[in-house]
């Protein structure tokens, strides 16, 4: 079996609102652990490999670092200026030609969301790009002869799914627990940098659809979030207040 783990190196550090990645204001997306363990532990069960692919500037590497001294066995970049300025879908496009040039392979696994932007959205593009079939926030997974059974929770329903593959998978965060890597490990691998970097020309992708020419989202200001607090005792008795209270949220529009 030949799973591939999408991962991305976050920002932990925005200096008064200015986005810098670096590799000290960077690290390992807290929500890709969960599934860079998932990764491992099914090969450790069913055997094969785990490739970790990421994208993003050359800092992205720690990340990849991370995720080899966990145990992946290779770890890939897609990284070329091109790339600069990527939304969610443009990086999704850059994601699945990598996965393509990766083919074969049986499973896709992403995280649920990221800590910097949280769309959650790369996943399932990635998935539609590749034109393989998707489940979102899964917590259990059982290969099967015929494909995947797999599991989610979703307002207090466990849904099951029969999945034929390839097919992509995003990790709900809680799943699992991740293991802990050990400190010489760590620093031989960030040592050896083993890490191979593909640019544009490697994903044989054309310019246009990548980075900012290849995004479809424009942020048009970004603003610190203005937080209020107001609170006001009402008079009378329980039934007057309730009364009172339900008027209130009518003359605001909150309810009709």
């Amino acid at each position: 079996m030949h799973i591939i783990v999408c991962i991305k190196s976050v920002i932990i550090a925005v200096p008064e609102g200015a986005a810098i990645r670096s590799h000290d204001s960077s690290d390992l997306n807290p929500f890709d652990r969960p599934v860079l363990e998932t990764a491992l532990r099914l090969r450790e069960a069913w055997g094969g490999r785990v490739t970790a692919l990421s994208m993003g500037p050359e800092s992205s590497i720690s990340a990849l670092s991370e995720a080899t001294a966990m145990g992946v066995d290779r770890g890939i970049l897609a990284c070329d200026p091109a790339l600069a300025g990527s939304d969610t879908l443009a990086t999704s496009t850059a994601l699945a030609a990598a996965i393509r040039k990766l083919a074969p392979f049986d499973l896709v696994l992403f995280g649920t969301r990221t800590a910097d932007s949280d769309t959650g959205q790369v996943g399932p593009q990635a998935a539609v790009l590749l034109d393989i079939p998707l489940v979102t926030l899964v917590h259990s997974i059982e290969p099967r002869d015929t494909g995947l059974h797999v599991e989610r929770t979703v307002d207090s329903f466990i849904e099951r799914y029969e999945l034929s593959l390839p097919a992509a998978l995003t990790i709900h965060p809680g799943s699992v627990q991740p293991r802990n890597i050990d400190l010489g490990r760590i620093g031989a691998v960030f040592e050896e940098q083993k890490t191979e970097i593909w640019n544009i020309h490697d994903l044989e992708l054309s310019p246009e659809l990548t980075g900012d020419a290849g995004s479809r989202t424009r942020v048009r200001s970004l603003s610190k979030a203005k937080r209020q607090k107001k609170c006001e005792f009402l008079k009378g008795s329980p039934l007057e207040q309730a009364d009172e209270l339900i008027r209130r949220l009518a003359a605001s529009g909150m309810i009709g």
